[in-house]
């Protein structure tokens, strides 16, 4: 099967991991355009990425639930009816705090 993992910068290692995982077990893999790549702007990582996508049977994402690039990304999978395998999602997020606050505060005031 052809994969491309998509994902956050900030866990690189853990995208080349994993790509090494897949690739062990036999798949044929490719991995994003970080924001380092060099000599590519903005819109390059995009088409990059798309192309990533595109190619792909499905997708895995390993994502800290911040990374707006990586949402853009899930867009594109998304709009192209691509399968997804959600490898990691970060659990500590501002959302997640959010929800944790709300949750405190619930029996404490009436809400707006």
């Amino acid at each position: 099967m052809k994969i491309a993992i998509v994902g956050s910068t900030g866990y690189k290692e853990r995208i080349k991991n994993h790509a090494k995982q897949m690739t062990w077990a036999g798949h044929i893999v490719k991995i994003p355009a970080f924001d380092d790549k060099y000599g590519f702007d903005e819109l390059q990582l995009c088409e990059y990425n798309r192309g990533l996508i595109e190619w792909a049977d499905e997708v895995h994402i390993i994502w800290d639930c911040r990374s707006v690039g990586t949402i853009f990304d899930f867009g594109m999978v998304f709009a192209l009816h691509k399968p997804i395998k959600l490898i990691y999602l970060e659990k500590k997020t501002i959302a997640g705090v959010m929800k944790k606050y709300e949750e405190k505060i619930s029996g404490k005031r009436e809400r707006i």
